[in-house]
């Protein structure tokens, strides 16, 4: 897992360089591994309005659900932070629609420094998409 581990943030950490943030200048990067063993890197895309802004866990999201792929291993945030940043809200409950309660989050701070988790620890009572189907 290790060697998992240090390609998802080396991903993460080039897709922060990347991150567009004119307005806040937080520049964010994630990267997620699928179970299939694929990579996916994205980055936060600010917008002068604010609500369009793409956080960057979305965005590896959207890439992953673009190339076909719907099943996240595990992923990896990174900011200019001192702290170890998560998942904001919004994040956490798509990458719920992606992931199991077991799912590894690794969150980092701008050192490289990071806390693994998991969505059942920062996301608890999670409505995954087994829940709706038990609903029918």
């Amino acid at each position: 897992m290790k060697k998992e581990f240090q390609q998802l943030l080396d991903a993460a950490t080039k897709a922060k360089n990347n991150a567009y943030a004119p307005y806040s200048n937080f520049h964010v990067g994630a990267a997620l591994l699928t179970s299939s063993g694929k990579l996916f890197p994205g980055c936060n895309l600010e917008n002068s309005s604010y609500g369009l802004t793409i956080c960057a866990e979305r965005n590896a999201i959207c890439r992953m659900v673009a190339d076909g792929e719907r099943q996240i291993a595990s992923i990896l945030v990174i900011g200019d932070t001192e702290e170890f940043l998560p998942p904001c809200g919004a994040c956490r409950q798509v990458i719920a629609e992606f992931s199991s309660p077991d799912t590894v989050i690794y969150m980092c701070n701008k050192n490289g420094d990071c806390k693994e988790t998991t969505l059942s620890r920062i996301l608890p009572f999670t409505f995954f998409l087994e829940d709706k189907k038990r609903d029918r």
